[in-house]
């Protein structure tokens, strides 16, 4: 029989007070809160526009090599030692050097412009010697060219004003009817402005179709999409008055609404869902939101907990991008946990008991039984048969994911380039102009940097030499320039060009092997040190840290998770249980993105151009988000379970009885979660697309074939051994409670 564990139980009986009296003021006091919600709503807007910071992708590397050749280069020859981004051109009709006048026009207002170090005329440049690739800037015909820009800061963090100089400067060419794309970093800053409001219309519009088939209610569907509406809106002008101290990347706001929007709406769905189950069962509606508050918002309190965790896991990489990404997320997180903790248990007390009152079919609560009946519905004869047949279910889930995950064993990581954006983006026309003039190599060129500083001036020829010959020989190289030495003489400089696009990993392979044994090996026995630097070295760099980094992020992601877990529900093979379950998951959703990107299994479907590499930060970025929104579904349904389990002592009744009142909110709240990550892989931005696919994947596949399959499988395979806690184990571990009005009940062993 259940015996009380009376000290605990007064414990989290307190803590569940103070959600119920919360939830219950708000009720009470419902224009109260639903006014202070829309004041704060508006002071942070106006408080944003005014104070906000912008949003940057300028970022460094400080360990990184390819940084401190730059910085090296820097030192000794700040004119070569800039930003570089290339400004294309192309005539059909007539040859470039028909145009010198406007070339030298356009040079001379270039350096004008502020940030500015140098331009390149390219009519001006060396000819390319006889016998080797032309890899610019002038292609062979005359009609293709392009000037290379040195900047003293990041071009693209220059603001789209800055432009309209660029624009100014141009004009000459483009007035003598010569095409001028924008590449690199500057044709970045030219890119269309991101605009959200059509995914966020779209997964709205599926979310209010999924909740009015799944609940039936009008009203029950409005709340929790304007509550996560609310509290994303919040968040987003917190995040941009944080954005004024600390340097979000440009897909920080894009990031922060996907999750915001997901978890906001899951967040309240799942509170409304237990408010409407307490109004059936007669409560009146303060005391129904209060007690909304101290069960459901207990598990949504720690479910949000446990998100913000896994995303502050991103900070074991030790790349502040990735980071601050995690921060971004997280803000939106904490704005929806308090709306759902504060504002849906206003919007409830002020709807009362008409929640129901205008409907498209019979509402239906947590079951498809009224309070005293033996629910029979569908989802309880599903119940029944995993509880019946739990290895079938177990084996056919593994089977699922196992197969979805194949393809993640071919994984590349790298760094998207510009050919795989849309031909509306100048940056876009500017790389296919080189890669067709010049080769795709053009579009990515390594600068080598030997720092002979320490060198004696007696065995700089030879060093000189030998580097030459080393790096004539390096594989995988289409051209490489004579190293050359800067005004003092301390450093040497030249240029290697891939035989493919930056973005191939055989570029990859080249940049790793000049770091690696090209160098090395031409500067062995001399006081010199080799570097390649550039914008792709510099990718290739984050590409590895990245890469090193991920089993750390895996390994700390997890482990919280597992003391969560562990902490929450006092079984330790539900922790592991949990944790196994959520990584074979994850690992279904990588192999799904690695085939639609990486194999091109539909990614032109999606507005890719051909195959591209994932990029590198998006494994790390789905891992800590789906392993924290998983534990949504997983606290909501162990807590059932727990509950179940405390009363009646019977292990598989237990889950049979919670996956029948859960099945039906964690579908809905799933779907819509997949509505919302899924409406972004309209964005153009590729890695937005990657990451709503992968997330939205990873939230399919975790609500159903994880969460409806293999864990009511595995957890009636264990059967009451799945709540078994070592007694030493059990003092060390704090306790926290999922739902906090049972007080701790316990069957005894």
């Amino acid at each position: 029989m259940p015996h009380s564990r009376t000290g605990e139980g007064d414990h989290k009986a307190a803590r569940g007070g103070v959600l119920r009296r919360l939830g219950e003021w708000c009720a009470r006091h419902f224009v109260v809160v639903i006014i202070a919600w829309l004041v704060a709503l508006v002071a942070l807007q106006v408080v944003s526009r005014e104070f906000g910071g912008e949003y940057s992708d300028n970022f460094s590397l400080p360990q990184a090599q390819a940084q401190k050749g730059l910085d090296v280069l820097k030192a000794h020859d700040p004119q070569a030692g800039g930003y570089s981004s290339q400004i294309v051109m192309r005539d059909d009709q007539q040859p470039l050097t028909a145009l010198s006048s406007q070339m030298s026009t356009t040079i001379a207002d270039l350096e004008k412009l502020p940030h500015v170090l140098s331009a390149q005329n390219p009519l001006s440049a060396p000819a390319t010697p006889s016998g080797q690739k032309n890899v610019g800037p002038l292609s062979d015909d005359k009609k293709t060219a392009y000037i290379t820009v040195r900047f003293n800061v990041q071009p693209s963090t220059l603001g789209d004003d800055y432009l309209n100089g660029v624009d100014t400067a141009v004009q000459p060419l483009r007035s003598a009817g010569a095409e001028v794309e924008y590449g690199g970093p500057l044709g970045e800053l030219a890119r269309p402005a991101a605009d959200d409001r059509v995914s966020e219309l779209i997964g709205f519009g599926v979310a209010v179709i999924v909740l009015l088939v799944g609940f039936g209610s009008v009203i029950a569907a409005v709340v929790p999409l304007l509550s996560a509406l609310i509290s994303v809106v919040g968040g987003l002008a917190i995040l941009g008055l944080l954005a004024a101290a600390f340097t979000f990347a440009t897909v920080s706001p894009t990031l922060a609404t996907m999750i915001g929007l997901g978890v906001g709406i899951d967040y309240a769905l799942f509170m409304l869902t237990r408010h409407r189950q307490n109004l059936i069962d007669g409560m009146d509606p303060v005391r129904a939101a209060g007690q909304a508050a101290s069960t459901s918002g207990h598990a949504v309190l720690v479910s949000g907990c446990t998100v913000i965790i896994a995303l502050a896991g991103l900070s074991a990489s030790g790349v502040s991008f990735i980071s601050l990404l995690g921060v971004a997320a997280a803000v939106t997180v904490v704005s929806a946990v308090v709306g759902a903790l504060t504002l849906v248990p206003a919007l409830l007390g002020f709807i009362g008991r008409h929640i129901d009152r205008f409907h498209v079919r019979p509402p239906v609560a947590e079951t498809e039984a009224g309070a005293g009946d033996t629910p029979q519905g569908t989802w309880h004869r599903y119940a029944q048969r995993v509880e019946r047949r739990p290895l079938s279910f177990l084996s056919a889930g593994v089977a699922v994911v196992v197969v979805l995950a194949i393809p993640l064993f071919s994984i590349q990581l790298g760094h998207i380039g510009d050919g795989a954006d849309p031909t509306s983006f100048t940056d876009r026309r500017a790389y296919d102009l080189m890669a067709d003039a010049f080769g795709p190599g053009s579009n990515g060129p390594l600068t080598v940097v030997i720092d002979q500083t320490n060198v004696p001036q007696s065995q700089r020829s030879a060093l000189a030499s030998t580097a030459q010959q080393s790096l004539d020989k390096v594989q995988g190289a289409a051209v490489v320039t004579p190293l050359t030495p800067t005004q003092d003489g301390d450093l040497l400089i030249g240029t290697v060009y891939s035989t493919k696009s930056p973005q191939n990993a055989a570029t990859t392979d080249l940049t790793n092997r000049l770091v690696d044994d090209t160098l090395p090996d031409a500067v062995q026995s001399t006081d010199a040190k080799g570097y390649v630097t550039g914008t792709t070295a510099t990718q290739v760099d984050f590409r590895d840290i990245v890469a090193s980094q991920l089993p750390v992020i895996i390994a700390v992601v997890v482990g919280l998770a597992f003391l969560i877990i562990l902490a929450v529900f006092r079984g330790l093979l539900v922790a592991v249980k949990a944790a196994v379950l959520n990584v074979l998951s994850i690992a279904a959703s990588y192999g799904v993105v690695v085939a639609v990107f990486q194999w091109g299994w539909g990614g032109p479907a999606l507005g890719v151009h051909g195959k591209v590499p994932i990029e590198s930060y998006v494994p790390m970025m789905m891992f800590a988000i789906v392993f924290g929104l998983s534990m949504d579904y997983e606290i909501f349904l162990l807590s059932r379970v727990h509950e179940a389990w405390l009363r009646t002592g019977n292990a598989k009744g237990s889950v049979a009885h919670a996956l029948e009142i859960t099945a039906r909110v964690i579908t809905c709240a799933a779907l819509i979660m997949v509505s919302v990550f899924a409406a972004f892989i309209v964005s153009d931005n590729i890695v937005v697309k990657m990451l709503g696919l992968g997330l939205a994947v990873s939230v399919l596949i975790d609500a159903t074939v994880v969460r409806l399959l293999m864990v009511p499988a595995v957890m009636t395979l264990l059967g009451r051994h799945a709540w078994w806690m070592p007694r030493w184990l059990d003092r060390v571990v704090p306790h926290i409670d999922a739902e906090g009005s049972k007080a701790g009940a316990r069957p005894a062993s």
